[in-house]
């Protein structure tokens, strides 16, 4: 596998594959596409080899565009996504377009041009689950989790968009012999995600002065991943995955938004309770957590951040060392979230 194309590869999840595979795989020729909308960025992709990553900006749903690109390509890894659930809940057309139009386009271009694929999503998919108060480390027991076998259910229009890819791609397997996988995967965080998201919101609240949010009473629950961890992932279901699989990745990281508010708050020298109380979410999900055994015995893969705490100490520094990033975004998307109590 010597090209490849990462579509999204501009944005959050997708921008930190494309570190690991330069990192970790210089043979290999990354090709980016992605059309950079608000979420998408140049700036993720700075510093990067000219002479191993190359960046197309274009839509997945441009046929013509998509078609040529993959002609030329070994794999495609499919991180391109609208993600954003409260942006959803407003105008649902774009997800449509982007996480349904566009997959349709890449797996077509795939099946014609017989080239391996990869479908990144996520466990919202599956809807959510009770919640528990004995998460790891406040009690016994394990609770409920996700699993590949997990029926779909998803409550929001992003997820159910990303629920109609899933199953496209899952048709174009048995149908037409498509080469691919899907991978479902937790929460993720880490360097070059969004400010619009709920833990970079948090800390570039407190560095520009700004009372912190939290939805409702914050008991939802997440299963926190950090994004190097996604990508290790990844590349080892792209390599090593068997074709038609779905694989959960999760590093065992539930923690409720509460809680989660409260470690950023400690960490970055605020008092335990400097935040205030919005309005929460509508349909909001419970609670989020993956089994990832599969992903581990079959491809022997393991988390490197196994310590909630420290991967976001880590990711805490990285928004306060690169404030030019995010700065001139804040305005807006405060003054938008404010737009609706939140």
């Amino acid at each position: 596998m010597k090209k490849i194309i990462v579509t999204g590869g501009a944005g959050f999840i997708g921008s930190n594959f494309v570190h690991y595979v330069v990192k970790h795989h210089p043979e290999v020729q990354v090709t980016v596409l992605d059309k950079l909308t608000y979420a998408g960025n140049r700036a993720n992709l700075a510093g990067l080899p000219e002479e191993q990553v190359k960046l197309v900006v274009g839509d997945i749903a441009d046929a013509k565009l998509v078609n040529e690109l993959v002609q030329e390509t070994d794999a495609v890894v499919h991180y391109a996504a609208e993600s954003h659930n409260d942006n959803s809940l407003k105008d649902p057309f774009p997800f449509v377009q982007t996480n349904i139009i566009g997959t349709y386009t890449l797996i077509e271009a795939c099946r014609k041009n017989d080239v391996r694929y990869h479908h990144v999503s996520t466990d919202e998919v599956y809807g959510d689950l009770p919640l528990r108060e004995d998460l790891p480390g406040h009690g016994e027991g394990e609770g409920e989790k996700f699993t590949d076998q997990t029926p779909y259910n998803p409550s929001s229009p992003y997820s159910s968009t990303k629920a109609g890819s899933d199953l496209l791609v899952k048709a174009w397997v048995r149908s037409f012999n498509l080469q691919a996988t899907i991978s479902n995967c937790s929460n993720n965080y880490g360097p070059y995600q969004h400010i619009e998201k709920f833990i970079p919101r948090q800390i570039t609240n407190v560095l520009s002065g700004i009372r912190p949010k939290l939805y409702g009473d914050g008991k939802n629950v997440r299963d926190w991943i950090h994004t190097n961890d996604h990508s290790s992932a990844v590349w080892a279901i792209l390599t090593k995955g068997k074709i038609g699989e779905t694989y959960l990745i999760g590093a065992d990281g539930e923690e409720d938004n509460k809680s989660v508010m409260e470690l950023i708050l400690e960490l970055m020298d605020q008092p335990n309770d400097a935040y205030d109380h919005v309005n929460d979410r509508p349909g909001h999900d419970l609670r989020y957590a993956i089994d990832s055994t599969k992903l581990r015995q079959e491809l022997d893969w393991k988390p490197e951040f196994t310590n909630f705490r420290d991967g976001l100490a880590d990711t805490i520094r990285w928004y306060k060392d690169n404030r030019d990033w995010w700065e001139a975004e804040k305005q807006a998307v405060e003054a938008n979230y404010a737009k609706n109590g939140q």
